[in-house]
């Protein structure tokens, strides 16, 4: 599994990155037609589950939704997707993210 990583400042660790595509029930578009400020509730709810949106894009299409998300494991993301996901409300595909540069440095190694 490749997993993208980012530095964060002033603490030199990295944490990985993963893209969630969001996809709202009609349960969902209910809630969000009534109440629009949910969407930045459910952001803060990401953080109590430990991890955290980077950017948010609503998208025209397949899914309603993309996310940018930093967490620090493959655990935390699951909570994130299993705590939401059983509201009825959404489904989750939930992807972890490697830069190219280092999909690239991995190649490369698999080549020597």
């Amino acid at each position: 599994m490749l997993i993208c990583f980012i530095k964060i400042p002033f603490i030199g660790d990295f944490v990985p990155i993963y893209i969630l595509l969001t996809t709202l029930t009609s349960e969902g578009r209910k809630t969000i037609k009534e109440r629009p400020e949910r969407i930045k509730e459910v952001n803060k709810e990401i953080e109590a589950f430990g991890a955290k949106v980077l950017q948010q894009y609503a998208v025209l299409g397949r899914y309603d939704f993309v996310n940018i998300v930093e967490a620090p494991n493959n655990e935390a993301i699951t909570r994130v997707s299993i705590e939401l996901g059983s509201r009825g409300t959404v489904h989750i595909m939930s992807m972890p993210a490697t830069p190219i540069d280092e999909f690239l440095s991995i190649l490369k190694k698999q080549q020597e």
